[in-house]
Formats: C-alpha cells, sequence, structure tokens
C-alpha cells in the first residue's frame, strides 16, 4: 500500500544517556511524541540488551501502528542511534505527522551528524505535497522525484512538477519554483531598486536560491550584494537544483555570501546599504518552526532602517492579505514604528496558492511617486527588459490594493 517510509541514522549523540540504556524510559519518550504526532498505536515491544558482565548495552523497541510503525535502536558505546517510520496514506496523508516523529526524536537525542532517508512506498497514481494557506483551507501539487535533505536547522526539499518545474519546499512549505519564480522575485525586486535613482549596494537577508540576487544584478549600477544566508545548506542545495533561478547568480563576483542570522549581522555591521531585501521563510512554517521570527520584530526593523543610506529601502513580503491578515497587518504595524514611509502592495504567486502582501519601507523615498513614464525611463536607462511579470504600467498598479486588504492597514 502507497505511503511513506523514512529512516535517520543519528551519529555522535548528545543526549541523555539514560535514553540509550533504560528501556522505559525510551518507550515513555517514543510514545509520547508518536501520540502528540496523531498517530495511532496498537501494540508495542521494547527489549533491553546487556553485556556479557550484564550492564545495560542498548535497546530496541518498536511501536505497531494503525498506520503502520515506528521503531528505534540505540548503540549507547557509538552513541547512536538508527530510526525507522513508516505510515500508510491510502485514505489519508500522514507525511507530515511521520516527519514530525523522525524529527523530535532526533532532537531528543541532540546528534552532532544525521544521514536521513526518504522513500515513497507502494504504487500510488500520483504523490502530492500538501500546502496549508490557513488551519482549515490549503492546496496539493502532484510530486515526483523527491529528493530531502536535513540541515542542522531545517528539512530542504526538491522535487518535480507539472506546472511549476523544479520547487523547493522548506520544513514542508514551498519556497520557490523554476516556472513562477518570476512572479515574487521581479516583484521582490524591482519596484524598489527602480524606484531609486541609482542603487549600488544591496543586502539580502534569506535568499539562498538566489533568484533575488539575479534580478538585482540586471541594474548596472550594482556593484555589491551581500547575501546573508542563516543555511548555508540552502546555498549548497541551490546551486545544485535550482541554476534556472539563480543563473549564476550565487557565483557572481559582485555577491558576497555570509552564513549567519540576519539579526546578529544587522545589530553587529557597520555597513549600509541602498536596498534591503527580507527574502525569508514565513516566520511559522508548517511543521511550527520559526527561523525567521527573529526577523520580524520592530527592534529588527529599526536596526534595518539605521543601516540604510538616505534613499534606502527595505523590501519584505507580509503573506496573504486574505489568508493571514493579523500577520499582514501586524507586520505593517511594526514597520510603521521604524520608518516614515511603508507602502504595501500585493502580488499573485501561483507557487503559494494566493495574492501574496509585500511592502516597501524607508525614511522618505515614496515608491507611489513615481510616475508610469519615469519608470518606463529608468528601465530603457538601465537596460532592462525581458521580465516577465514586472512593467513600468504594473508599477502603479500595485500599490493599489483592494478593499478587503486596505482596510488591515494600521491607521
Amino acid at each position: 500500500m502507497e505511503g511513506l517510509h523514512l529512516t535517520a541514522d543519528c551519529f555522535e549523540c548528545e543526549g541523555s544517556t539514560a535514553l540509550f540504556l533504560d528501556a522505559q524510559l525510551l518507550r515513555d519518550r517514543v510514545t509520547a511524541i508518536t501520540q502528540a504526532s496523531g498517530l495511532t498505536i496498537v501494540g508495542e515491544k521494547f527489549f533491553p540488551f546487556s553485556n556479557p558482565d550484564g550492564s545495560p548495552a542498548g535497546v530496541t523497541g518498536t511501536l505497531l501502528l494503525a498506520e503502520s510503525h515506528v521503531a528505534i535502536h540505540t548503540w549507547p558505546e557509538r552513541r547512536a542511534v538508527t530510526l525507522d517510520v513508516y505510515v500508510c496514506n491510502f485514505q489519508n496523508d500522514n507525511s507530515s505527522k511521520a516527519r514530525r516523529i523522525v524529527d523530535d526524536l532526533i532532537q531528543a537525542f541532540a546528534p552532532a551528524r544525521v544521514i536521513r532517508q526518504e522513500l515513497q512506498r507502494g504504487t500510488p497514481e500520483s504523490v502530492h505535497w500538501h500546502e496549508s494557506l490557513s488551519a482549515h483551507t490549503g492546496y496539493q501539487t502532484e510530486v515526483s522525484g523527491i529528493q530531502s535533505f536535513q540541515s542542522p536547522l531545517q528539512r530542504i526539499e526538491f522535487a518535480q512538477t507539472q506546472d511549476f518545474g523544479k520547487v523547493m519546499r522548506i520544513d514542508g512549505a514551498m519556497m520557490t519554483s523554476e516556472k513562477d519564480e518570476f512572479c515574487y522575485h521581479e516583484n521582490l525586486v524591482h519596484p524598489a531598486a527602480l524606484s531609486h535613482p541609482a542603487p549600488r549596494r544591496a543586502l539580502v537577508i534569506g535568499g539562498g536560491d538566489g533568484g533575488s540576487c539575479e534580478e538585482l544584478l540586471k541594474h548596472p549600477s550594482i556593484d555589491s550584494i551581500t547575501l546573508c544566508e542563516i543555511d548555508e545548506t540552502v546555498i549548497r542545495l541551490s546551486r545544485e537544483h535550482l541554476p534556472a533561478i539563480h543563473r549564476g547568480a550565487l557565483d557572481d563576483q559582485r555577491v558576497s555570501i555570509t552564513c549567519t542570522d540576519g539579526f546578529a549581522f544587522i545589530r553587529e555591521t557597520q555597513q549600509s546599504w541602498d536596498l534591503i531585501l527580507l527574502d525569508l521563510t514565513d516566520p511559522v512554517a508548517p511543521d511550527g518552526s520559526s527561523l525567521a521570527a527573529t526577523c520580524m520584530t520592530p527592534d529588527f526593523f529599526r536596526a534595518c532602517n539605521e543601516r540604510l543610506t538616505d534613499q534606502g529601502m527595505l523590501v519584505m513580503h507580509l503573506g496573504s492579505p486574505y489568508y493571514h491578515p493579523e500577520r499582514f497587518r501586524s507586520t505593517l504595524q511594526k514597520l510603521q514604528q521604524a520608518f516614515a514611509v511603508v507602502r504595501p502592495y500585493t502580488v499573485f504567486v501561483p507557487l503559494y496558492g494566493a495574492q501574496w502582501g509585500m511592502a516597501i519601507a524607508s525614511r522618505n523615498t515614496d515608491p507611489c511617486a513615481l510616475s508610469h513614464t519615469e519608470i518606463a525611463q529608468r528601465m530603457q536607462q538601465r537596460e532592462i527588459s525581458g521580465l516577465q511579470y514586472y512593467h513600468a504600467g504594473l508599477h502603479q498598479a500595485l500599490f493599489a490594493l483592494p478593499q478587503f486588504a486596505q482596510d488591515l492597514i494600521p491607521d
């Protein structure tokens, strides 16, 4: 029967030694994690091994599930653990529950190194990735050729699709795709970059796929881009899997890469930029993780303001005004606490399944002040052509919000 089979080999574990040796303690932990995932336990067996001298040696344990099984083996002498979780996806997609179990068990043992494998079992007519827009609404995309990687910070996956080409998702949330990345990246970059008379220096926080850097490099005045991506693995994998998105920008001599937390980088640097792009994951991913959360505070936005030049601008996405109205409203409110000018706009991003909010914030540069003619002249002067979404006539229209989104803007 079709399902998902996950394995993880954990090495150099720093978790409690008792968890490797005590069958009852291990049983209680595995049971609690499995119950928390929402899967159904129907049986169990945990067997402790002993060394020739009678000292405890390790534990093998299995939970039988209505959905299949969870198995674990500990090697205390090697500080190693192997995990095996299989779930049936015939009537319901239990994939996220299985991944949660593996993630939580890995966290419990705290390994320095993990090798993870993922296998689609059975012969399903199709495999789908599910994207949640809210607690009650989502959509699914048929995928094939799934490749899954676990960095020290997050799970990164690639797959092939009919509608989007190759897609990347992180911690269960869609990030970017070959076919529609222009909807997001062109509109994150060009409305602000063209509102600046001659941007020279840019900072991208996040953006490890390289799409934002690729769009910025279309502006001939840009002579340096700092890409601050917290997860080096995202950059390494994007180089390999997403050349159609970064188009070599990750290796351009004008792009310097630093792998650190964006908030820490902003607080510690003395550099200044004409453009700061927050090309981040969602503040809260479907699995509850929140690597981007520290970059969504008034203190962070004020720190960004201090690092901008006089005509500089910050750009970021806000989530969907329809599905995430509170995030949309509260992020604008935080931006207003840090910047004199805050201009929200919206773009439809097919991969995200919704109209998506973005915003430009600055001390005094107003992107809405530029006419169609002025934008067209700047595009011609900079020889920017061949874009698939953004054009001069669209610039003003982007900022004309539907009334329901307009009503979310704080007074």
